[in-house]
This record gives structure tokens, sequence and C-alpha cells, in this order.
């Protein structure tokens, strides 16, 4: 992953529309045109990944939509909480 490139700022409707690309050396999502590699939401967070479970799997809701989002342990650190905005 480029993490030198600035992340797309999308909605949750726009993340829901966007496709994985076929192309196997590099992990990239289209939107239409746009390929992209991370996306910047930004929602309220309504339902935490399990403590037990450690999945890492949280749902945003923008207003647009509801998104589920897988997070890597270096996310998973921060102080999540249920109701706030992100």
């Amino acid at each position: 992953m480029d993490y030198s490139l600035a992340a797309l700022k999308l909605l949750c409707v726009q993340l829901k529309a966007a496709r994985a690309t076929n192309d196997s050396s590099q992990s990239s999502i289209s939107l239409g045109p746009i390929l992209f590699q991370r996306a910047w939401l930004q929602g309220v967070v309504i339902s935490l990944p399990s403590t037990t479970g450690g999945n890492g799997r949280f749902l945003v809701d923008d207003g647009t939509g509801v998104v589920e989002l897988s997070l890597s342990r270096d996310f998973l650190n921060r102080d999540w909480k249920l109701g706030h905005h992100y």
C-alpha cells in the first residue's frame, strides 16, 4: 500500500458502490474511473468490535448508509466509543 497517497474522502453509499480491482500486483479499489487504496470516512460508530473475539469489525453510519469496517491492530488500540463521531 502506498501511504504517500492521500486517502479518498467518501460517503458510505459511495464506498458500498466501490469495487476491488482485478490487478493482483496492487490492492486497489475503483469507484468509476478513480483508483484508490485507502478511504476516509466520517460518521458515527454504531457498533464496536467484540473485546473477546478480536475481529476488529465496526459499523459506521454517516447518514447515507452503514458500512462494516475491519481495522488493523494498529487502529484497534485507540479508545473507540459507541456513538462518537470520528
